[in-house]
């Protein structure tokens, strides 16, 4: 029978905790007993005597039936008030040997079986990896073990030295925190009313977290403990250890598989990018050096050449006429990047891209293996209880024929994904007009700037420099856009969850939330404003669940934001790579200092988060193999239409030399006068009349285009030139397309995406498996039916056999 909040008085066995003082203990990670570990801790504010409000009642019953309903689930409950205000209460949870038995063989956690016999093979490149390994007498590696998942009538066939740590604290947060989710607090119309997270959502709780293990600063006095908080800060969050490789199975151990793997993917896309960086280093260099012997840019710069070009107002009645050679300095800077070393880079980047994305799959299958997630999805993956709470309808499972519980019909999930794919494709249409918004303002405000900046500043020649109607447009298109994104990101954000589950009133969206989301303040700054308001004139021993409680919650989406962080970084090293080619060493610097950053929150400034199971990083690796195709074209199209390499080609090859060229061999000379069409002045609609006296020293100024002079009978016309360079563009687009999406395939065909070393290890483990929990039973029963065979053979035996007198 369960309790409802209800008649909850009419409860007969209404079990309560265990109320226990501090025994000035602060390192203690047990009970007051100091044999019951600690495995989880609750925390609730007590209500006043005076508030004695109905709402206040229910909330009480509701905490105290939860709480009853734990105790009766098998969990130990042992409750501390709070050494600083003696308003909040600590409820400790303690999982005993039988009940993380049970939930182990429930949840089917992989356990150990034996120690793994299989020959590890040692990289050639051992020695250069032993500069930047952890010092392994620090961290010791972790034994590897074969698994297998957990049956209690099979106790005996598991590596069990030593109950209390046969599952580690890890493991035995992620159990309990499974019992707390499906706790009942309520129950009414014989529906149950169950989980930690309601709980916390209505306020009831304050918190619920699994507690660090030790302090930062140093280890922990209780012998008992494994101090691997103060390991991983001293060793992989501090900045020393900027270069060093990350312990990884201590992350996984401590943390859980969903954090190790984001760490060991961000590390391992760190790496790629080494040597990403130096390709785009050498190619930078490359265009550095070279940009003296560029040779439209020395026309450019040419004082007969280019200074003689004049060029056209670049709008009308404010601009003036400009000569060329004030474009030298730029074009100069032009060369770094504009060159044949851009495109070699980008054909780099699109095989690059393949090489990280297949060999990451190799990465994480080898996690999937040591990690125990190579099953998890068919095994170990449980059933949500915010979904289990909705499943109130029953259908009849094609496969099974048994009956089974679900949120809605067939006909109310084609609803809902009607309505969700309708939103999602409404807030891409909104993105797409906030883009097309942002170039129409770039377009319209710069002929506002260009009139009403003033031209003259006293003083100040340097700002002049830089206050330019391309500048003013430029910063303040950036601030709009800055403002839409973080506007739109937040909407987004509630939309999703919104979808996610469909309109639940779980997650509220108010107007206070809204202005703490734009005025964001560090995580270390709330933390340190919550010990010095908390601590504030007490010299009082604080115990290490109280210290745990004022550091920052972890959000509802957990990691969601540094992968987006990341990928989104991804998505600018590639995708638009040819146009700046020292992206990755930028990503590279910067990705050093995230993965400290990112350790060093996690471990100092959030609560311990709850373990949990992850096989890979989920919908990220799609996400980042159509990164890896859009990029190809994308970089295809940088080079053909943002850059000057396809016209420069076929000026080389075609119109250097005759029909269209007057230079007896292939050459550069004469480019820039090719690619500037001629306009006549008569021609202007509106005279500009900023060119003083000047007007009278030309008729004709030049342009950026290809197109005939005036005079020619298809004046002003696109000419033969143009149509050569359009030409040439989409078949570049097309030949490098091809090209890499070829080589792209036979890279995804030859690297297998499970190492043969892998691929032993999971036989291997599958053969001991089938052997130890199979096998030895059946080897066992016919063992024991041969006895009783020869007991009943021999009394039958002796029944019949004839007596002699």
């Amino acid at each position: 029978q369960q309790t409802s909040y209800d008649s909850v008085s009419s409860y007969q066995t209404l079990h309560t905790p265990e109320w226990a003082e501090f025994n000035q203990k602060p390192d203690s990670l047990f009970f007051n007993d100091g044999r019951r570990r600690l495995d989880f801790v609750l925390v609730y504010e007590e209500e006043k005597e005076k508030e004695n409000s109905k709402k206040s009642l229910r909330r009480k019953k509701m905490r105290q039936a939860y709480e009853s309903n734990l105790i009766s689930s098998g969990l130990q409950l042992e409750a501390t008030r709070s050494v600083l205000d003696g308003k909040c209460v600590f409820v400790k949870v303690h999982a005993p040997w039988e009940l993380l038995c049970r939930y182990a063989e429930i949840m089917h956690i992989k356990l150990p079986l034996q120690p793994n016999d299989l020959k590890t093979h040692k990289s050639a490149f051992k020695w250069i990896s032993k500069f930047f390994s952890v010092d392994e007498n620090i961290i010791k590696p972790e034994q590897e073990f074969f698994t297998a998942p957990f049956e209690n009538d099979r106790l005996s066939d598991f590596y069990i030295q030593d109950k209390d740590t046969f599952f580690n604290p890890a493991t035995r947060s992620r159990i309990v925190h499974f019992i707390l989710c499906r706790g009942v607090y309520a129950v009414r119309d014989n529906v149950k009313k169950f989980g930690i997270n309601k709980l916390l959502d209505s306020g009831i709780y304050k918190a619920a977290f699994p507690l660090h293990d030790s302090r930062l600063s140093h280890p922990s006095q209780d012998p008992g403990c494994t101090n691997e908080r103060y390991l991983l800060y001293r060793e992989w969050a501090h900045p020393r250890n900027i270069f060093k490789c990350q312990p990884l199975d201590l992350v996984r151990k401590y943390y859980g598989e969903k954090i190790g793997i984001y760490f060991a993917w961000l590390g391992f896309y760190t790496r790629m990018l080494v040597l990403a960086a130096v390709v785009g280093l050498g190619c930078f260099l490359y265009g550095y050096f070279a940009k003296e012997s560029c040779t439209w840019s020395q026309e450019v710069c040419d004082p007969n050449i280019g200074g003689k070009i004049i060029m056209c107002p670049q709008c009308d009645k404010e601009c003036t006429y400009w000569n060329l050679t004030v474009t030298c300095e730029s074009s100069k800077k032009l060369c770094i990047f504009d060159n044949f070393g851009t495109l070699v880079f980008a054909v780099f980047m699109g095989i690059w891209v393949t090489l990280f994305l297949e060999f990451w799959k190799r990465r994480q299958a080898e996690l999937e293996y040591e990690w125990d997630a190579v099953e998890f999805l068919e095994e170990e993956e449980q059933v949500r209880p915010e979904y289990e709470a909705r499943c109130d309808r029953v259908v009849v499972n094609e496969i099974t024929k048994q009956e089974e519980h679900v949120p809605y019909t067939a006909c109310g999930k084609c609803v809902r994904m009607t309505i969700c794919t309708s939103a999602v494709m409404f807030w891409i249409v909104l993105i797409i007009a906030s883009v097309i918004g942002i170039i129409v303002y770039r377009l319209s405000v710069f002929l506002v700037f260009s009139a009403k900046l003033p031209r003259h500043i006293n003083g100040t020649e340097a700002i002049q420099k830089y206050l330019t109607p391309q500048a003013a447009t430029s910063i303040t298109a950036s601030v709009i856009s800055f403002i839409i994104i973080m506007i739109l990101n937040m909407i987004y954000e509630k939309v999703a969850i919104m979808i996610t589950d469909f309109g639940k009133a779980i997650y509220s969206f108010s107007q206070t939330e809204y202005i703490l989301l734009l005025i964001y303040i560090p995580r270390w700054l709330k933390n340190l404003i919550g010990r010095c308001c908390s601590a504030a004139g007490s010299s009082r021993i604080v115990p290490c669940w109280e210290k745990d409680y004022h550091l920052q919650p972890v959000g509802k989406l957990g990691l969601f934001y540094e992968y987006l962080e990341m990928v989104i970084q991804f998505g600018f090293v590639t995708l638009f790579v040819a146009s700046f080619p020292l992206a990755p060493i930028l990503a590279l610097i910067n990705n050093l200092l995230e993965i400290r950053v990112d350790a060093w929150k996690i471990t100092t400034q959030f609560r311990r988060m709850v373990p949990q199971k992850a096989q890979d990083i989920g919908a990220w690796q799609p996400i980042m193999q159509g990164i890896a195709i859009l990029a190809v074209v994308t970089n295809a199209m940088i080079i053909a239409f943002t850059s000057d390499m396809i016209p420069r080609l076929v000026y080389y090859w075609s119109f250097s030399v005759p029909p269209y060229g007057n230079h007896k061999s292939f050459t550069m000379e004469g480019y820039i006068n090719n690619t500037l069409s001629v306009f006549a002045v008569s021609d202007f609609r509106n005279k500009s009349n900023n060119c003083g006296n000047d007007c009278l020293n030309f008729f004709d100024c030049r342009y950026r285009d290809f197109r005939y002079p005036p005079g020619h009978e298809h004046q002003y016309e696109r000419n033969i030139y143009y149509w050569h360079v359009i030409a040439a563009k989409l078949s570049f687009i097309i030949v490098m397309e091809h090209l890499i999406y070829f080589v792209k395939f036979i890279i995804s065909y030859i690297i297998p995406d499970v190492s043969k070393e892998t691929k032993s290890k999971i036989k291997r483990e599958k053969y001991l498996t089938q052997k130890l929990l199979h096998e030895n039973p059946l080897k066992a029963v016919k063992k024991n039916m041969g006895h009783i065979a020869d007991k009943l053979l021999k009394s039958t035996d002796s029944s019949f056999r004839p007596k002699y007198e």
